[in-house]
């Protein structure tokens, strides 16, 4: 499943102007408040005429400014996920998840109201009314919907946003099985990098209508360019959980340099996706010694950017990319630049629990 995106629509401030073709998958389109990623999206559901372009999912054109085609929203078989769930409040938690079947196609085999129910864990809400439902589980209740209509994609605008922690922590594991289990494709909008880090396979990353770095999150994320301030910055590795100790640490294989984080939720041989960010990640020259970090990862710096009173590094290690974020006094005394051999010690209670998610397959 492919979507080919190309969009020119005037906005007020600025043009939107992007291109790009989404492989499978979940795409998030990532960028600041007002780039234009929820004017994409609206435009891939039909809710937007734009001035021109063209939108095509899997080889089916919905838009064409150039050939006047314009699929009317309902019959463009796409799942829509809102920031509110937006369940009809006089429809029981039931009959909001069989309104989305009315939008499945009669020639195609029915998705499986109980598999889905038992999936998003919400059989002991069916009779329930939405107002008495909390925002995560309204969230899964709208997820199942969107599902039952049986999409050719699911269009997801922010919808994590109006959850507190608690609620976001509770949703993500089940976006994660629609990537992972279900490998429903995805557009997914947000702004949110540890968001980006647990959920995107591709990121599209927008800024001010521009389309201004395209490619696969693990690369995009660890790109110094794009990268952003404070703890929005950082990079995305895989891992293996090798082994639980007994002293409440998790030992985690990652490229083969052994990690450790707090112990996780999470059985030998799993794979994992963890978020470090750069500023919990420390430079030195040489193998150091007479730390209370655990974590140490040998490399060689790719790139790095000035940012104000600080400079963003990039370092290859055989875990893959790091971000390291330090002053610029520290990057003149260990004399950072392309080709340095630097090593990078990640302390293990800088990751929580929102940095820590399932890999894509």
């Amino acid at each position: 499943m492919t979507v080919s995106i190309a969009l020119r629509h005037r906005l007020s401030g600025f043009t939107l102007d992007v291109a790009f073709d989404a492989p499978p998958g979940v795409t998030v389109l990532f960028g600041p408040s007002g780039s234009g990623k929820s004017t994409v999206l609206n435009a891939v559901a039909g809710l937007l005429r734009v001035d021109a372009g063209r939108i095509a999912v899997n080889g089916r054109v919905l838009t064409d400014t150039a050939r006047g085609v314009q699929v009317p929203p309902h019959r463009r078989r796409l799942g829509v996920i809102f920031q509110d769930g937006r369940l009809f409040p006089h429809l029981s938690v039931r009959q909001n998840l069989r309104y989305g079947r009315w939008f499945a196609p009669r020639d195609t085999p029915p998705v499986s109201e109980p598999a889905i129910v038992e999936m998003l864990g919400i059989g002991a809400l069916l009779d329930r009314a939405p107002a008495t439902l909390s925002g995560g589980e309204r969230q899964r209740v709208a997820i199942g919907r969107a599902l039952l209509a049986a999409p050719r994609l699911i269009l997801a605008d922010e919808p994590l946003s109006a959850l507190d922690d608690d609620r976001k922590a509770e949703i993500m594991p089940y976006l994660e099985r629609l990537r992972d289990d279900l490998r429903v494709p995805m557009l997914y909008v947000s702004h949110s990098p540890a968001e980006v880090a647990r959920i995107a396979t591709t990121v599209a990353m927008l800024d001010a209508g521009r389309l201004v770095r395209f490619g696969p999150a693990a690369e995009v994320l660890a790109d110094p360019a794009v990268a952003g301030r404070g703890r929005d910055a950082g990079a995305v590795i895989a891992a293996r959980v090798v082994c639980h100790h007994a002293d409440g640490v998790t030992e985690l294989d990652a490229g083969g340099l052994a990690l450790f984080l707090p112990t996780l939720a999470a059985q030998p041989g799993d794979r994992l996706r963890l978020r470090i960010a750069a500023q919990d990640v420390m430079l030195a020259r040489g193998q150091p010694s007479g730390l209370s970090a655990l974590n140490i990862l040998p490399g060689t710096v790719e790139s790095l950017r000035e940012d104000g009173g600080s400079v963003l590094v990039r370092l290859s290690t055989p875990a893959g990319p790091l971000l390291s974020r330090i002053t610029l006094r520290s990057a003149g005394q260990l004399q950072v630049a392309p080709g340095a051999p630097l090593t990078a010690i990640v302390k293990s209670l800088s990751q929580g629990p929102d940095d820590v998610g399932t890999p894509v397959h």
